[in-house]
């Protein structure tokens, strides 16, 4: 990931000392729609961040900012380019082949030898509990599975930082559970209990994560970001995004008398 893009001239090439990103007034058009207005936000290293808010918020476009996705139209970003990301997508792609050929080509593609790639590819399956199914074909499984496989994938990049769209949408409550499980423990734990192999951080997995599961967001995050509107509304910590005062659109989110 390049450190900086879609610069704004005159702004500083590192993002302030202690951030993982920096954006600084990125707006982001699709034709006529404003997907992203004026979008200021700083996160740091370790934070759990959530983003909410109706349908057309902005969270897709915001993490696909954030994962080089996709670019603004004015403003910029600043990236630490010593950290690694992956992002998991709402509706992960799965190649018609095996489970573990869908984490190891990952692997594969970033430069490990096949047979490496496999071997680690065996343990992340078996990071997420899946090792029963590393030789099914992988758009044969549940969509609960699928969700579970690309985590794997995911983690099996060892990312500092990692992206989740709605990761357990569209899921039973029991793979949402899984999967919400999963989060919890990748963001507190290094991988260094030797169920896998072993990263080896200064701090916790970044996380940021879209979510319209306000129980979720309670549950994973330390800070709650509300858009409406492609606009950042409100910033918080999560105890005051919950429990302190709120813009009144986000109130009647929290109270779930916004249709999202």
């Amino acid at each position: 990931m390049k450190a900086w893009r879609a610069a704004a001239a005159g702004l500083a090439q590192t993002p302030e000392a202690g951030a993982w990103a920096d954006l600084r007034q990125v707006h982001v058009r699709y034709g006529r729609v404003q997907a992203l207005a004026d979008v200021t936000l700083r996160i740091a290293p370790g934070e759990r961040v959530a983003l909410v808010g109706a349908n057309g918020s902005g969270k897709s476009t915001l993490l696909r900012v954030l994962h080089g996705l996709a670019d603004s139209h004015g403003g910029g970003l600043l990236c630490d380019p010593a950290l690694r990301q992956a992002m998991l997508f709402q509706r992960p792609h799965m190649l018609r082949t095996s489970a573990r050929n869908n984490v190891a080509l990952a692997l594969w593609l970033r430069g490990t030898r096949w047979g490496e790639a496999c071997t680690q590819a065996l343990l992340a399956l078996q990071r997420v509990g899946l090792a029963d199914v590393a030789g099914q074909n992988a758009r044969t499984l549940s969509g609960g599975q699928q969700q579970r496989v690309a985590l794997a994938r995911a983690w099996a990049l060892r990312p500092d930082v990692l992206l989740l769209d709605e990761p357990t949408a569209s899921l039973d409550p029991h793979a949402k559970r899984e999967v919400e499980a999963l989060m919890a423990d990748f963001a507190v734990c290094d991988g260094s209990d030797g169920s896998a192999v072993e990263v080896h951080r200064p701090m916790p997995m970044t996380m940021v994560f879209s979510s319209h599961n306000l129980g979720q967001v309670k549950r994973l995050a330390s800070r709650v970001v509300y858009l409406e509107h492609g606009r950042v509304v409100a910033d918080l910590p999560v105890h005051g995004f919950f429990n302190g005062p709120l813009p009144e659109a986000a109130r009647l989110f929290v109270k779930g008398e916004l249709v999202s």
